[in-house]
């Protein structure tokens, strides 16, 4: 009895079954050991709780040593960029995490260039991964691009200030803008809801670009399409952010202790936190591929019309543009005016006393 070669390769699926349904699996686990990166940057002015709504978010410390500045030295103060970058592992998929803060916004007396070093910042990182991206090494490029924007409003106006309005205009044809709301426990519901009806209204108003999420296809399941419209209609995010266990009702929650009561960080009904979360979590990727596809390619095509030149601030445009042109055409006018003098001289020499060079071809 012969035995049975144990080298025969057998299909284990149905006949007419080729098999490239399995590469969203193949795309799934190479990702996941290539890992994640993202870049979030925070901006808003000092004391709105920026730094423990980031730590709160990914249960992380990112900033132990911090100094706060007092007032004195805060009235000449200039923005500053500092980024930190942390690794955070969970369930075996990892993710780079860059958190871009700018302390000093809006802290100096006179604001009018105080987001110009932001400006700088983000098209920097775009600068920097053209470069790379035009380089010979384009296998390990690191991907430091602004993705996300967390714009802090505060909660103690009636909407939004002049400055709030200049930064978005300045930044939103640049990177993803998420408006949130900071320390929303400040207000009633009502006075919330009051809020963010008015910051919506200005930011038609004015013309703004924030981020929009992108609506559920037809074939997600039910609960993913009604999270996306609850996600959708709570912006801008108000939200509460807390590294203190507290207990309450019996369990230990992340949270504010007052002499009335606890406010739940975690809690949907108490402020927008895990929804600002999920909506970060669920659509990073959407966030990458905007940044990507909408304001990378927007920058690359500014540069390459300009012949790669770098131009290092934006504010230079047309204006300046045209006073060079002028200045250029000026100096060019007086360079011709000089030489037609020399040549008249020189024909004027060689004529002797004729006086008449028309004779001359």
């Amino acid at each position: 009895m012969s035995k049975q070669q144990p080298t025969q390769f057998i299909n284990p699926e149905t006949p007419g079954y080729v098999g490239f349904a399995n590469l969203p699996n193949q795309v799934h686990r190479k990702s996941v050991k290539k890992g994640f990166e993202f870049t979030l940057m925070v901006v808003g002015e000092s004391g709105l709780g920026k730094s423990t709504l980031i730590n709160s978010l990914f249960l992380t410390d990112l900033y132990p040593e911090r100094v706060i500045p007092g007032a004195a030295e805060k009235i000449e103060r200039t923005v500053q960029i500092e980024a930190s970058t942390v690794e955070i592992e969970e369930r075996g998929v990892k993710l780079r995490l860059t958190v871009v803060d700018t302390p000093g916004y809006g802290d100096a007396i006179n604001c009018r260039d105080c987001f110009k070093t932001i400006i700088s910042y983000i098209d920097e990182q775009f600068e920097r991964y053209l470069h790379d991206e035009s380089g010979l090494n384009r296998r390990h490029i690191i991907d430091n691009r602004v993705h996300c924007c967390f714009y802090f409003i505060s909660p103690f106006g009636h909407g939004l200030k002049p400055l709030d309005v200049a930064f978005m205009k300045a930044i939103h044809n640049k990177v993803n803008i998420v408006p949130v709301i900071a320390k929303a426990d400040t207000l009633t519901l009502k006075e919330r809801e009051r809020l963010k009806k008015r910051i919506l209204d200005e930011i038609e108003e004015h013309s703004i670009k924030i981020y929009h999420l992108p609506d559920a296809e037809s074939d997600e399941d039910e609960d993913f399409k009604e999270q996306t419209r609850l996600l959708k209609a709570s912006i801008p995010f108000s939200v509460v952010g807390s590294n203190q266990l507290i207990e309450a009702k019996g369990k230990k929650v992340r949270g504010r202790l007052y002499p009335w009561g606890v406010v739940e960080v975690e809690n949907p009904e108490h402020n927008d936190f895990l929804k600002l979360r999920t909506m970060l979590i669920t659509h990073m990727q959407d966030l990458q591929e905007v940044t990507q596809d909408l304001h990378y390619e927007n920058f690359r095509s500014e540069r390459l019309k300009r012949g790669g030149r770098k131009v290092e601030n934006e504010d230079m445009n047309k204006d300046q543009i045209l006073l060079e042109k002028e200045a250029e055409l000026r100096r060019m006018q007086e360079m011709i005016a000089r030489m037609q003098a020399q040549m008249q001289l020189q024909l004027q020499g060689g004529d002797g006393d004729s006086g008449v060079h028309g004779h001359h071809v």
